[in-house]
């Protein structure tokens, strides 16, 4: 018998969920599902059930949302670009395998709600709204994104992010019959941000452009693994997430307290309490003052552009 949370992650042998795994082992009862039991390095990972999410026929998985209190959605299908801005598929071309993306995440909110899972603590992505970012923030016409605006962007991967965000609000506002609370996390660079590869970026080189754009720019959207475990946690364990029309649906920015952030971290502090304990400005300082702000450095003003 135990009185820990029990809580289904899926994309449990991805990249995110390998940074979670050691700690909220301790703290939840885990259930690990993947459609592969390897990470991407090949690795396996332990626990791991696999489970195709995409396939709408739920009673090949139904069984592992039973008994769970919180979801985190994690698992998604790369197109064969290997990234956001990968050249391998035109952008234009990537409709069909972000729309089994969304298929997927609405398998996983229906098998959630059939189940009678509390909360949904979904891997959404601050691409979900980067039109602002590519062209207001870059050109400094435009200082901070909040999550409350209008969800646009100017790519297929960042469309299907901000669909499911929209796709869970018919089963957060209770229209199904009952509310299924919803956490939608906006994750900005979950990884170390190493100056070293982004000076050695030719010119012209997604999303910001230019190498001293591309370090400015992961420095305000840092995301270290201690913040993003804190965030996670917070957005599972938080009793009342309730707008002011009483509908548990909130969307946060996934980012530390980085002095260049240029997302707001209004929502994830004040709904869930988040109080991240880095800062890439103080944890990147030797590279800052290397490319950015030393008597040598060749970076044009301001905290974002080159």
């Amino acid at each position: 018998m135990t009185d820990k949370r029990r809580v289904l992650i899926t994309g449990a042998a991805g990249y995110v969920a390998s940074q979670m795994l050691e700690e909220f082992s301790e703290r939840y009862e885990l259930v690990l599902a993947d459609v592969s039991q390897n990470s991407p390095d090949g690795q396996p990972v332990e626990g791991v059930q696999v489970a195709d999410f995409i396939d709408t026929d739920q009673s090949k998985y139904r069984h592992l949302f039973e008994g769970v209190d919180a979801v985190i959605h994690l698992s998604y299908k790369r197109s064969s670009a290997g990234g956001v801005f990968g050249d391998a598929v035109p952008h234009i071309d990537r409709f069909a395998v972000e729309n089994e993306n969304v298929v997927m995440a609405n398998n996983v909110y229906r098998a959630a709600y059939e189940a009678g899972v509390r909360r949904m603590v979904v891997a959404s992505s601050n691409h979900a709204a980067d039109w602002y970012e590519h062209a207001l923030i870059h050109t400094q016409k435009k200082d901070v994104v909040q999550p409350w605006e209008y969800p646009v962007s100017d790519n297929f991967y960042g469309w299907a992010k901000a669909a499911y965000e929209l796709l869970s609000w018919p089963y957060a506002c209770g229209n199904f019959g009952r509310k299924l609370e919803f956490v939608q996390v906006r994750i900005g660079y979950p990884r170390e941000v190493d100056a070293e590869s982004f000076m050695s970026q030719p010119e012209g080189t997604p999303p910001a452009g230019s190498p001293i754009a591309n370090f400015k720019r992961h420095l305000g959207t840092h995301f270290s693994a201690r913040d993003l475990r804190q965030l996670f946690s917070r957005a599972i364990e938080t009793d009342d997430i309730s707008d002011k029309n009483g509908v548990p649906y909130l969307i946060v920015y996934g980012i530390s307290g980085n002095t260049r952030r240029f997302w707001s971290l209004e929502s994830a502090r004040n709904v869930l309490g988040y109080e991240p304990q880095d800062d890439s400005e103080v944890k990147y300082e030797a590279a800052i003052r290397k490319y950015l702000t030393g008597p040598d450095a060749k970076a044009g003003h301001g905290r974002v552009g080159g």
